[in-house]
C-alpha cells in the first residue's frame, strides 16, 4: 500500500471513530443503558488502538529504518521506546 492510500485509510478510520464518539454522546443525552455505552466506548478504544498501531508500524518501517541506515539508530530507538511506553500506558 502506498503512502497516499495508507493516509486515506487512516483518515477513514478516524472519521468512523468520530462517528462512534458522536453516537456515544447521543446515547448519553438519551440516557441509554450504561452497559451499551460502555460497550461502545470499548469499541472506540479498540479502534483508536488499531489506528495507533498502524501509525507505529508506519513509523518503524519508515523513520526508524531510515535512522538506522543513517547510523542514528540509537537515538531513534530510544525515542521509539518512549513512544511505545506512553502508547501502552494510555491503552
Amino acid at each position: 500500500m502506498d503512502q497516499a492510500s495508507e493516509k486515506a485509510a487512516l483518515l477513514r478510520r478516524l472519521r468512523r471513530i468520530e462517528g462512534q464518539i458522536r453516537g456515544v454522546q447521543k446515547m448519553i443525552e438519551e440516557d441509554r443503558y450504561c452497559v451499551d455505552i460502555l460497550t461502545q466506548l470499548a469499541a472506540i478504544r479498540s479502534a483508536t488502538n488499531a489506528v495507533g498501531l498502524a501509525i507505529l508500524e508506519r513509523h518503524i518501517r519508515g523513520c526508524v529504518q531510515n535512522a538506522i541506515r543513517q547510523d542514528q539508530g540509537d537515538e531513534m530507538i530510544d525515542e521509539l521506546l518512549d513512544v511505545i511506553h506512553s502508547f501502552v500506558k494510555s491503552s
